[in-house]
């Protein structure tokens, strides 16, 4: 029996490591619910009223609610996420989002754009990588024609406090720095 335990143990070993490298996506690094609350606490009522709505789906898919919300928060910086459930270099950047959501939302506005996902694969997102704002449902690109940014996934638009778009990024950010970058730079 003692010469099958070590066979055995490497085995476990290899299936411990091959799990953990099974994928190339980030693991979900979602803070706690009190420290979101924590570090969030204060925010100005526009702001806050976002952070109530985190990981929401919102919106019917057309751009009106959508410019509705732009309007009500004139006076903030505003960043907006366009993704899709099944874009890879999307779900990739989700940790980056969630972390410069934590760190500026209580000065910048963020919001997220699903398009062409059906309510469920988003929602599997969501829960898979949780964020602190909510994100409006666009079909048939209703609301990336408001961003400019109608080809392409993932997009990320920067408004100005005037709500006037400062910049449109098409493409993936490659790490969290080139985000925070951005948002030093666009979300005055």
């Amino acid at each position: 029996m003692r010469r099958f335990l070590p066979p055995v143990a490497c085995l476990a070993a290899i299936a411990v490591l091959a799990g953990g490298c099974s994928s190339d996506e980030p693991e979900s690094v979602a803070p706690a619910p009190e420290q979101v609350r924590e570090q969030l606490e204060g925010a100005p009522a526009p702001l806050a009223a976002l952070h109530r709505q985190a990981n929401e789906l919102l919106g019917d898919g057309s751009a009106e609610p959508f410019e509705r919300r732009l309007e009500e928060l004139r006076g903030y910086p505003v960043v907006v996420n366009k993704w899709a459930a099944w874009c890879g270099p999307c779900r990739d950047e989700f940790p980056y989002f969630q972390s410069q959501a934590l760190e500026h939302g209580k000065r910048v506005a963020f919001l997220g754009v699903d398009v062409e996902d059906n309510d469920e694969a988003a929602r599997k997102l969501l829960e898979r990588f949780p964020v602190t704002y909510p994100s409006y449902r666009d079909p048939r690109y209703n609301v990336s024609a408001v961003l400019d940014a109608v080809v392409g996934t993932p997009a990320t638009a920067f408004f100005d406090s005037k709500g006037e778009l400062a910049y449109l990024r098409q493409g993936a950010y490659r790490d969290e720095e080139d985000l925070a970058a951005d948002i030093r730079r666009y979300a005055r």
